[in-house]
């Protein structure tokens, strides 16, 4: 909102322009409300629109299905190497074994299991770097 004051033939004008809409100007003087046309060549907005296609997947496009169907999958923690691995394929492991050894941050962390079962595969070998999550070994 601007505010003007306006001297027209000697009569003095106190003018608030409140806002415009295209070239209808809205505006309040001496206190009564009014609606003005501008007369004057409305300028285009100089930013462009942008009009794409509709984007239509294919079904089961898009998704990542990360789990293995009966299997339990052993995730690292945090980011890390490995350091050592405790079991094979075809192991039988209980709840609370070290399944590998981790180093991070310069420690050495005890992965355990979490469940009982078999080791149905190992996602990684001595040395490999993990981030956090990424699978480390599936359990059945």
């Amino acid at each position: 909102m601007k505010k003007f004051e306006f001297t027209i033939k000697g009569q003095k004008y106190d003018v608030l322009i409140k806002d415009f809409d295209q070239n209808i100007g809205h505006l309040e003087v001496n206190g009564t409300s009014y609606e003005v046309e501008i007369h004057k060549e409305v300028k285009a907005t100089k930013t462009p629109q942008l009009v794409r296609e509709a984007v239509v997947s294919k079904p089961g496009e898009g998704t990542i299905n990360k789990k293995t169907a009966g299997a339990y999958l052993v995730k690292a923690p945090l980011p890390g190497s490995i350091f050592k691995l405790n079991i094979e394929v075809g192991d039988a492991v209980k709840k609370g074994d070290v399944l590998l050894i981790m180093e991070a941050m310069k420690m050495e962390n005890n992965i355990m299991s979490e469940k009982d079962g078999v080791v149905k595969s190992i996602k990684v070998k001595i040395g490999d770097a993990v981030l956090q999550d990424d699978v480390l070994l599936e359990l059945e």
